[in-house]
């Protein structure tokens, strides 16, 4: 993965006139191995690849109206942050992933989960909240700006970024800091439908079905409809090439993924909510509205269940 090189980005922009223009800001290091901080929020007017790097290259009128976005305020503030936590290095999706490639942007997606959770630290970042305390519940009049609750928690990326690192620090639009995932996890429950066991350690050993992951992401949206798809890869441990363009059939693309690993009957749990051609598979994750109580049940178990389900509703109904 491409990591910010934290000092380098605050060192350019403390003298951007005397700033050397050959000096690298990213740099080529091991998720695995490397200590680092990593960016989550919701995408507005950003920075990309090609203007960050090429920053010192641009004529001035260029560079300073790049200079003035908030998606590039939010990359130094994010550096800030990385630097008072003692880390080195940052990634930030806008500005880490060269786009012009598609095989670097299909391995991003791919390996996204990943880096969400190898990172020491997350940083969310919640643009329309304006108040340095978190909500206790929907209607608080502190998220007035948002209408409820805060946008990031609608979105589809976002519920890996949620779930994946150990460490995700929440704040508010000025950069103050507003709570962390584990003394929020309460809070987090409510909003997001998410078991708190989830929230505090992760999904590893807790034996949770298809459908009760896939109600997580009922809810939430993407501005790309194979994003609907592609942002649950991690969360399944599966990968798939990226084919945007492909629509609808990136999530059953997802789903027979899923099946093919996973004897999970719950992936047929789905509610048809409106008239369509039939098919076993769900068209869209809010299909799975709903199924945040279903449980998995293994292979050995599912006959015996399934009995005494129909002997229970036989007796019900003579």
């Amino acid at each position: 993965m491409k990591l910010l090189d934290v000092e380098a980005v605050l060192g350019r922009e403390t003298d951007i006139q005397q700033a050397d223009p050959e000096r690298e800001i990213l740099k080529e290091l091991d998720d695995e191995t490397t200590s680092y901080a990593i960016l989550s929020h919701r995408w507005g007017v950003e920075v990309g690849y090609e203007e960050m790097t090429g920053l010192m290259k641009m004529e001035e009128r260029k560079r300073d109206e790049v200079r003035q976005r908030a998606g590039y305020q939010k990359i130094i503030e994010s550096c800030e942050q990385a630097k008072k936590d003692g880390y080195v290095w940052l990634w930030v999706d806008t500005c880490c992933i060269d786009k012009r490639s598609s095989a670097e942007l299909s391995e991003a997606i791919n390996s996204m989960y990943r880096w969400y959770k190898n990172a020491r630290v997350c940083y969310a970042y919640l643009n329309d909240v304006g108040e340095s305390t978190f909500p206790t519940k929907k209607d608080d009049n502190k998220f007035a700006e948002s209408n409820g609750w805060p946008e990031w928690f609608g979105r589809g990326w976002t519920l890996q970024e949620l779930i994946a690192p150990q460490e995700v620090k929440f704040f508010n639009k000025d950069w103050v800091h507003i709570g962390n995932k584990q003394r929020l996890a309460s809070t987090l429950e409510d909003i997001t439908g998410i078991p708190r066991g989830v929230l505090t350690s992760g999904l590893a050993g807790k034996g949770l079905s298809v459908a009760e992951i896939m109600s997580w992401a009922a809810n939430r949206e993407t501005t790309r409809v194979e994003d609907r798809a592609y942002s649950l890869m991690g969360l399944f441990g599966v990968n798939m090439p990226m084919l945007y363009g492909e629509g609808k059939k990136a999530f059953q693309r997802l789903q027979l993924k899923i099946i093919r690993r996973s004897s999970d009957q719950s992936i047929f749990a789905w509610q048809l909510r409106i008239s369509r051609a039939s098919s076993v598979l769900a068209e869209d994750p809010s299909d799975f509205r709903g199924c945040g109580r279903i449980e998995k049940v293994e292979p050995d178990e599912f006959v015996d269940r399934l009995m005494e389900y129909i002997e229970s509703w036989r007796l019900g109904h003579p």
